[in-house]
């Protein structure tokens, strides 16, 4: 079984909206074949929580006025570290750049398949971060997010 067209038309729609606020290393993957209550993920980052609310209501906003769909739930909205939107066919998480390194939801749907994306939003897997750094994720940067928030609690 693969994702639905309404599922990848949703996709679509979504990445382009992250991608229009600057969203970092957007990805999709076709989740189908192993869930039964969604078709497919879309997951984005940013370097702080006002963008990952702003990514998060831009996606929200895009997917309601372009293809009249709403999430039937979304969490998240007052850490704004990580925030869900589920769409039924389709889950949207907007992460804060720390969380996605540390819970690497790549590595965990890695066997899925990709889905394609609109070339704005695959530009987004080399944009600079914050510092001006083009790094993609590997399997130590949950390590540094888990020291960098010790360091953090440590300070206050």
């Amino acid at each position: 079984m693969t994702a639905t067209d309404r599922a990848v038309e949703l996709v679509n729609t979504a990445a382009q909206a992250a991608a229009d606020k600057l969203a970092h290393n957007i990805i999709a993957f076709d989740v189908s074949d192993v869930l039964a209550i969604t078709d497919a993920f879309l997951v984005a980052s940013a370097p702080n929580d006002r963008q990952v609310k702003a990514i998060a209501d831009g996606i929200e906003e895009a997917l309601r006025e372009q293809l009249d769909a709403k999430p039937v739930r979304r969490e998240g909205e007052r850490e704004g570290r990580w925030i869900l939107l589920d769409f039924l066919d389709i889950v949207v998480h907007v992460q804060h750049s720390e969380e996605r390194s540390y819970y690497g939801l790549e590595r965990l749907w890695k066997d899925c398949p990709e889905i394609a994306l609109p070339e704005d939003a695959i530009a987004t897997r080399n944009r600079p971060d914050d510092e001006g750094f083009v790094r993609a994720p590997n399997e130590f940067d949950h390590v540094e997010a888990v020291l960098a928030a010790e360091a953090d609690r440590s300070r206050r």
